[in-house]
């Protein structure tokens, strides 16, 4: 296969991954971005390369039942997690995973099973994120991990992984940096405003109402 038809598409994901990296969304080592191609293909970070430094060679051309037409370059332990999650998801373009600081120790913290990062303390957050949902722990890289992740994502973009890290799913790559920034604002305000209310200030979420009426704004309500 000719994958040199493919430069946008790598370039594209390896100009993300720098950026997550830049913005202190990833380590040198960690997180993953995918990007489909087409109905067939993805491309996809590699395992084992400085996150910071990709280049658009450096990325890796993927079919949707797992083949990689670039052999030379090892996969991350995470491929079939975005393969999965983008079969399952026909109207998701780029799967985001990374290890922010605040988001991913969030990931060590439920209540009844859920995730208490707080979108709801400002309109954009819930907009755009709505409430993360939970994937409890799975070894990472096992098949286990892959088809869990894949099946929540069926219903949910943003998903915390139990002592692991976080996924955001998007329509554009812009869509899906936006999505793991914002998380991460989302969880450090959520850590700023326990410290707040500890200090006995009063935090307001958004009501119900407010909530519905974003939904309705976004078409989903």
């Amino acid at each position: 296969m000719d994958i040199s038809r493919f430069e946008n598409e790598r370039k594209s994901v390896a100009e993300f991954m720098r950026r997550l990296y830049d913005r202190q969304l990833t380590t040198a080592s960690g997180g993953n971005i995918s990007l489909r191609i087409n109905d067939d293909l993805f491309c996809i970070t590699p395992s084992a390369l400085d996150k910071g430094l990709l280049q658009s060679d450096r990325i890796a051309v993927v079919s949707l039942d797992g083949e990689n037409f670039t052999p030379h370059l090892r996969l991350s332990i995470e491929a079939d997690m975005h393969r999965l999650i983008l079969r399952a998801r026909r109207d998701v373009k780029t799967v985001f995973h990374a290890h922010p600081t605040y988001a991913s120790a969030f990931t060590a913290i439920s209540k009844d099973g859920k995730p208490v990062i707080n979108t709801r303390l400002l309109a954009e957050s819930y907009f755009i994120l709505e409430d993360p949902v939970f994937v409890e722990y799975r070894l990472m890289g096992t098949d286990d991990l892959a088809r869990l992740t894949a099946e929540k994502a069926k219903s949910h973009d943003v998903l915390l992984l139990e002592n692991h890290g976080v996924v955001c799913l998007g329509k554009s790559m812009l869509e899906g940096f936006d999505k793991i920034e914002l998380l991460e604002r989302a969880a450090q305000m959520t850590l700023a405003t326990i410290q707040m209310q500890e200090a006995g200030y009063t935090v307001s979420s958004l009501t119900e109402s407010r909530m519905k009426e974003l939904m309705v704004m976004k078409g989903k309500a």
